[in-house]
């Protein structure tokens, strides 16, 4: 129930901001659905690959159908006409909401197959940025991850604090959602106050 939560709400949030950087780069209609595609399902992609299981996004109909309704919805409310949205609060806790979701989903499948706890920091790192940087490689892009500040180091974060939670047994509904909270407020206050790691 957890999980699927996540997942869900990973995969609405992570289509928005697929859409805006789709738009941002004056893709076409096919480009958007792909980039949308590519940053809501891409991680999972990758992480349930790694764990030698089904893609849960190509083994059902569910989370397509999602990226799907979320583009159609976006164009027909006309999104794509609004400028200048991804230093704007509402897509900066969209993105945030879906970066977290998605951390969470990867530490979680990590700790059912038992992984360390490198394994589950990669896993949830993957799921959260994966589909991001294949996005960001199609359309040309240096990787936000790469530039990106604190975003990659919340989802390392998270992975860690529902690793130590799992190891003494307090891995439930409410600690979690503990983290969901904390990991957007971190999110929120890196953006804020434009925390960024050192660049060489």
């Amino acid at each position: 129930m957890i999980f699927e939560l996540a997942e869900y709400i990973g995969i609405l949030a992570f289509s928005l901001s697929g859409f805006y950087i789709a738009v941002r780069n004056k893709l076409d209609m096919l480009g958007v659905f792909i980039a949308s595609f590519l940053t809501a399902l891409g991680g999972g992609i990758i992480r349930d690959t790694i764990v030698d299981e089904p893609p849960v996004s190509l083994a059902t109909l569910t989370p397509m159908g999602m990226v799907f309704f979320m583009v159609i919805f976006l164009y027909l409310l006309k999104f794509h006409k609004k400028q200048h949205y991804e230093r704007k609060s509402v897509f900066v806790f969209i993105d945030s909401i879906g970066l977290v979701s998605f951390s969470i989903t990867g530490s979680i499948i990590a700790l059912e197959h038992s992984f360390s706890l490198s394994g589950v920091i990669i896993l949830s790192f993957i799921t959260a940025v994966g589909g991001g940087l294949l996005r960001d490689i199609l359309i040309n892009e240096i990787p936000y991850i790469l530039k990106g500040g604190f975003y990659g180091i919340i989802s390392i974060i998270i992975g860690i604090l529902i690793y130590i939670l799992d190891y003494f047994g307090y891995l439930s509904f409410l600690p979690m959602l503990g983290i969901f909270i904390f990991g957007i407020a971190l999110r929120w206050t890196a953006f804020k106050h434009d925390w960024k790691l050192p660049v060489l």
